[in-house]
């Protein structure tokens, strides 16, 4: 998968993010659980960016290491959700499915860049 396409999932996988949270119950554990996962699922995106960017591997694979403790932020977040029963586990399940996928892309590539790097 090149880097443009994977800017462009984790862009999606934000936008998601953000339906998901609107959607959510106007209450206080609605309010603060989706506001984590507002601020973790949508700095998925903009810290790949960031590591595209990088200056060098080890920055490259330090930026990439947030990207991927972000998204299973936001995976944790989704679970207290659907636990928590503030939203159905139907309506979580595709973007789930994503952020799992966009983290196992992440820890392969950082295994990558981690074996080029020795």
């Amino acid at each position: 998968m090149t880097a443009e396409v994977m800017k462009q999932r984790t862009k999606a996988y934000a936008l998601r993010v953000i339906r998901v949270v609107q959607a959510l119950p106007r209450n206080e554990v609605a309010r603060a659980v989706g506001g984590q996962l507002l601020r973790s699922g949508t700095s998925v995106g903009a810290n790949y960016r960031a590591a595209c960017r990088a200056k060098s591997r080890p920055d490259f694979v330090h930026k990439l290491k947030i990207v991927e403790e972000e998204c299973d932020e936001s995976l944790y977040w989704m679970e207290l959700l659907v636990e928590g029963e503030v939203m159905p586990a139907v309506r979580l399940e595709a973007l789930q499915q994503e952020g799992s996928e966009i983290l196992s892309i992440v820890v392969a590539s950082l295994r990558t860049a981690r074996l080029r790097a020795a």
